[in-house]
């Protein structure tokens, strides 16, 4: 099916408070800064061949510690509580919306894009044709701060998922 409008790729996170103090928006304006820093990653973002080992080749990165190796629900509250200094996240994550963190631009293009695209069985599209007509509705309708501000009210807000897609999909007139 056609692409949701998002891309939920890997970034960088550093504390707001870090990137206005050393005038840090990329990862390349990181690279002097880094060799003070504790880095926290996620097991996956170490093993893939779109994680680490390519990220730091291609920045010239070199981290003042060795990753600390996190489970993903602690990766920013260790960020806040200056246990590290930067983590890979995920672009539509809802504590990028909750707290003062800046997202580092990746300026020589390292992370591929990840497109959310709806995958439904053939079968299924043919039985039930509103599905089809819903998903190609949706194409290309939900951008990256939206997702990412769709993610903090379920998240960290504790609302109900029903709820805020019903909200979302009404402010977008794609329902009554």
């Amino acid at each position: 099916m056609p692409p949701l409008g998002f891309n939920d790729t890997f970034v960088l996170v550093v504390r707001g408070a870090t990137a206005r103090e050393d005038h840090i928006q990329t990862i390349s304006e990181a690279v002097p800064y880094a060799v003070h820093w504790r880095p926290g990653f996620g097991y996956e973002f170490m093993e893939r061949a779109d994680g680490y080992k390519g990220l730091v080749k291609t920045y010239g990165l070199k981290f003042g510690a060795p990753p600390r190796i996190m489970d993903l629900g602690l990766l920013y509250r260790a960020l806040l509580d200056k246990q590290v200094d930067v983590v890979a996240g995920n672009s539509t994550d809802a504590q990028l919306e909750a707290r003062d963190f800046v997202v580092l631009r990746d300026n020589k293009h390292y992370f591929p894009p990840y497109q959310a695209v709806p995958i439904v069985r053939r079968e299924t599209l043919d039985q039930h044709p509103a599905v089809r007509r819903a998903l190609e509705n949706l194409a290309g309708k939900i951008s990256n701060d939206e997702m990412r501000h769709l993610n903090y009210e379920v998240v960290a807000q504790h609302r109900d998922l029903k709820e805020v897609v019903r909200e979302f999909l009404h402010s977008r007139h794609l329902i009554p």
